[in-house]
């Protein structure tokens, strides 16, 4: 499985788009079943590896964090089966606060240094002189440790992603046929931000040689409007998005034909996915703001080259978790912890449907609701709360900017709960309005809905929501999302915010 992190499908060939060169991935979708009604479910990376390993929607409970002790990664699950599992990685959340556990039941595991905010250097190069990371602005928001380690580069392989995917390769070639059962889990930073490659692949989609060189795009709504960007610096933003995908679909050909040379190769299932989109512009948003999730950030890629399958392409609906449940049916495990995947096996061998919605958003905000037929974001009601945190390990994201703001530890109005299906008793955390948040809470929608025709209006430009006035569409949607939150557990807080109860 190859996880390519803010992998926009929308800009992808095998999706219809030519903006971008995409040839491996292009290749590899002729090849494979792809999806195209495939939908992430928690957002953003951690919560989405979160339902891809350990199976469980995340966003309903908590925002940001840990692997739990009332539940197990695959991997655990896996070795217990006797599967050799390895992970390569140069995802710096899965070896920080937040994300401290996901990779420790791996049989084995390999991080390259240096990515985003990895703490790898100290100090920059003193020999550096610009080759081969281009100069360019640093980023406004705060510093990163990337724009330190970047100057330590020496050449195309020394980046992060191209690293990851030849080291990846290397496994395979070095395992080949040693293993009777094995899973190796990819997990490629590129193409997030920031959006850095070298020559030739940064001047790629250049178009404008006066522009300036940029990497870390803004996290903003209606950026052009409000002046956060310039024309000038929004096409530069979106080359160097444009030039690190290409640069990762490069690399990406090493590892396919390192499986396509194993003797292991007629019988080994392939997944390429990833765990969320990213705007670029796209209806005046970019990076991952406070905004609801649309098709630009929701709507994900998803292909599987699955031994005896024919390649095609299906419409039938999924999201993270499944993949997880196709996996666990795979290898013939069963998890002990309550789970919300199904398994993709009878779309990939029948084209039969395994879901009638797909639930999907950020903790603490507005929940959205996807079938074939209409995508339906229901935001709170009132100011966004009653609001709870469910979590034994306490950690989340790190704000890296603001090294003095931490998430405080829970206090006295925390009790002890249960989470679905599980005895082990739970911390939940109230919080109520002037309370300090993670940081991924802020910026939900509130006393607002939106409900789009999907086959009719597949851009999402026509809200057809009436709070006031409910349709008889908008009703049904209403109930439906009440039913899949429901079957769930989701916790009452998150149902009575938005108005199910």
């Amino acid at each position: 499985m190859i996880i390519l992190d803010s992998l926009n499908r929308h800009l992808l060939g095998a999706y219809g788009s030519e903006e971008f060169d995409t040839p491996h991935l292009d290749a590899f979708a002729s090849q494979s079943i792809v999806f195209d009604r495939h939908h992430a479910g928690s957002l953003p990376c951690m919560p989405a590896r979160h339902d891809l390993l350990v199976g469980a929607l995340d966003f309903p409970w908590r925002p940001w964090g840990s692997i739990e002790i009332w539940e197990d990664a695959i991997t655990r699950d896996l070795r217990r089966a006797g599967v050799t599992t390895m992970l390569v990685s140069d995802h710096p959340h899965l070896f920080e606060v937040g994300g401290e556990n996901y990779h420790t039941d791996f049989t084995a595991w390999e991080y390259t240094r240096g990515h985003e905010n990895d703490p790898w250097r100290t100090v920059e190069d003193p020999t550096w002189i610009g080759s081969p990371a281009l100069p360019v602005a640093r980023n406004p928001r705060a510093h990163f440790h990337y724009d330190t380690s970047r100057t330590w580069f020496r050449g195309e392989t020394d980046f992060p992603g191209p690293s990851t995917m030849r080291t990846a390769a290397a496994w395979i070639r070095a395992n080949a046929g040693r293993h009777s059962k094995s899973f190796l889990l990819v997990d490629e930073f590129d193409p997030h931000e920031p959006f850095d490659a070298p020559e030739p692949w940064a001047s790629k989609y250049r178009d404008h040689q006066d522009d300036p060189w940029l990497i870390w795009p803004p996290y903003a709504v209606d950026a052009l409007a409000k002046g956060v960007l310039s024309p000038a610096e929004a096409r530069s933003l979106r080359a160097a998005y444009g030039a690190k995908l290409s640069m990762i679909d490069h690399w990406l050909g090493e590892v396919l034909r390192a499986i396509d040379e194993s003797p292991d190769a007629d019988r080994t299932a392939v997944v390429v996915c990833t765990d969320h989109g990213h705007y670029l512009g796209e209806r005046g948003v970019w990076g991952k703001p406070a905004h609801p999730i649309h098709d630009p950030l929701g709507h994900i890629p998803l292909m599987i080259r699955w031994p005896g399958a024919d390649p095609r392409r299906t419409r039938r609906l999924s999201t993270t978790v499944d993949i997880h449940a196709t996996l666990c049916d795979v290898f013939g495990v069963q998890p002990t912890h309550r789970t919300h995947g199904r398994s993709l096996i009878p779309v990939i061998e029948s084209d039969r449907p395994i879901r009638e919605a797909v639930l999907s958003g950020y903790w603490g905000r507005e929940v959205l609701l996807v079938t074939d037929d209409i995508s339906y974001t229901r935001g709170s009601v009132g100011a966004g709360f009653p609001l709870s945190m469910w979590s034994n390990r306490w950690s989340t994201m790190p704000i890296h900017a603001r090294p003095d703001i931490r998430l405080p530890l829970p206090d006295a109005r925390a009790r002890l709960d249960r989470m679905p299906g599980s005895d082990v008793p739970v911390i939940r955390q109230p919080f109520v309005e002037g309370d300090l948040l993670p940081f991924w809470a802020y910026g939900g929608l509130v006393d607002t809905h939106l409900l789009y025709d999907r086959r009719d209006d597949p851009d999402q430009l026509v809200n057809r929501s009436d709070r006031d006035r409910p349709s008889s569409v908008e009703s049904e949607a209403t109930e439906l999302l009440r039913h899949e939150l429901a079957g769930i557990e989701a916790p009452d807080d998150l149902m009575e915010r938005l108005g199910l109860t």
